[in-house]
C-alpha cells in the first residue's frame, strides 16, 4: 500500500501545529509493516495521498495525484477568526476546498460538526492527534539547559504557552496574567508563520517590545520539549482550537494545564486540567498550587490515550479500507 503525505511546511510553515502533527504521524507510520509511506509535495503516484494543508501546492498535487484523496481537517473558518487578517474572504473557500476531497478526517468532535456543516455529502472518519510520548516526557536534564540557555534561575516559577502569537490564541490575556504575577516568569514559545497576514500584528509587535520584565518571546526553538520540561505551569489562554495539541504535548511532559474554557478542551481533556473563563478566573487558578499539584499528578497518565502508536493504527485501518473501495 502506497501512502503519500503531501504538506506544505515551506519556510516558518514548518512549524505550524498541522505540520507538527503530520511529522508526528509520518514517523510512527514509518515504523509499521506492509506500508510504502513517502512525503512529497511533488509524487503523483499513490494509492492514498494524504493532504494535511490546502494550499495551492496542496491543490495542484490533488488534480494530479491518483488513487484516493484524504484530508486532515487540522483547520477550519472557526479557527481562524483572531488569526488571521481578511478572516472572511478566506473562510469563505472551505466548503469549495473541503469538496475537493474523498474523504476527510476530522480531529475532535467540534471540528467534525463544523466539518459536517459545509459539507455533508463528503466522507468523515474522527481520529484524534497523537504524540510520541517518549520523546514528549519529563526531563530534569532539558530543565536545566533550556534555563540555562535563557538565565531563568533554578527556583523561578514558570508559566509556559506554546502557540502561535495571535488574539484567537489568548496573547492580551497572557500579558494581563503576566503584567499581575510579576514574580512569576511567563514564557511565549512560538511567533507569526503568516507574518504580516496575522491579525494585529503591528499591535502586538509594539506591545512584546513594551513587554514587562518578567515576560520573555523566545520565538521557535530548537527542541520544544525543553521549553515544556523547564516550566512549571502551562497556560493555554486560547479561545478556540480544532484539537489544541500543545496541552497533550505539556501533559505528556508532567505540565499541570490550565486552559480557557471551551467545548473543544472539554471534550478532550474532561477533568484532567483545570479551566477559566476570564483572566481573574485564570490569576485564581496560578494561585491555587493544591489543585495544581493534583493535576500535575495525573497528567502524563491521561496522556497515554493519546499515544502515537495507537493514532496510528487507526489511520491505517481507515488507509486499508479507503483501498479497498
Amino acid at each position: 500500500m502506497k501512502i503519500n503525505f503531501v504538506v506544505e511546511d515551506m519556510f516558518v510553515f514548518k512549524y505550524i501545529g498541522c505540520s507538527t502533527v503530520a511529522r508526528t504521524l509520518y514517523h510512527g507510520l514509518k515504523k509499521q509493516n506492509g506500508i510504502d509511506l513517502t512525503w512529497e509535495r511533488y509524487k503523483f503516484h499513490a494509492d492514498i495521498s494524504h493532504y494535511h494543508t490546502f494550499g495551492p501546492i496542496a491543490l495542484l498535487n490533488r488534480r494530479l495525484a491518483s488513487g484516493k484523496k484524504i484530508l486532515t481537517a487540522h483547520s477550519t473558518p472557526r479557527v481562524n477568526i483572531g488569526n488571521l487578517a481578511l478572516t472572511k474572504t478566506i473562510n469563505k473557500r472551505y466548503p469549495e476546498i473541503f469538496h475537493k476531497f474523498d474523504h476527510i478526517i476530522t480531529i475532535s468532535e467540534a471540528c467534525e460538526k463544523e466539518v459536517r456543516e459545509m459539507v455533508p455529502d463528503v466522507p468523515i472518519t474522527r481520529i484524534p492527534n497523537g504524540i510520541d510520548r517518549e520523546y514528549f516526557s519529563p526531563s530534569s536534564e532539558k530543565r536545566d539547559a533550556f534555563r540555562d540557555f535563557w538565565s531563568i534561575a533554578p527556583e523561578e516559577r514558570v508559566v509556559l504557552t506554546v502557540a502561535q502569537i495571535s488574539p484567537r490564541k489568548g496573547f492580551y490575556d497572557f500579558m494581563k496574567l503576566a503584567s499581575r504575577n510579576l514574580d512569576t516568569r511567563f514564557i511565549w514559545v512560538g511567533g507569526f508563520p503568516y507574518g504580516l497576514m496575522s491579525k494585529d500584528y503591528l499591535k502586538i509587535k509594539t506591545m512584546i517590545q513594551r513587554k514587562p520584565e518578567n515576560v520573555l518571546f523566545t520565538g521557535f526553538v530548537r527542541d520544544i520539549t525543553e521549553a515544556y520540561c523547564a516550566a512549571d505551569v502551562f497556560l493555554m489562554p486560547t479561545y478556540a482550537e480544532t484539537f489544541g495539541l500543545a496541552v497533550l504535548e505539556a501533559q505528556a511532559c508532567g505540565l499541570p494545564v490550565i486552559a480557557r474554557d471551551i467545548p473543544e478542551f472539554h471534550e478532550i481533556y474532561k477533568d484532567s486540567i483545570r479551566y477559566f473563563k476570564t483572566p481573574d478566573d485564570a490569576h485564581n487558578e496560578l494561585a491555587d498550587e493544591q489543585q495544581l499539584r493534583r493535576c500535575a499528578a495525573k497528567a502524563r497518565e491521561y496522556s497515554s490515550q493519546y499515544d502515537i502508536q495507537k493514532i496510528c493504527r487507526e489511520h491505517l485501518c481507515l488507509y486499508e479500507e479507503l483501498v479497498l473501495t
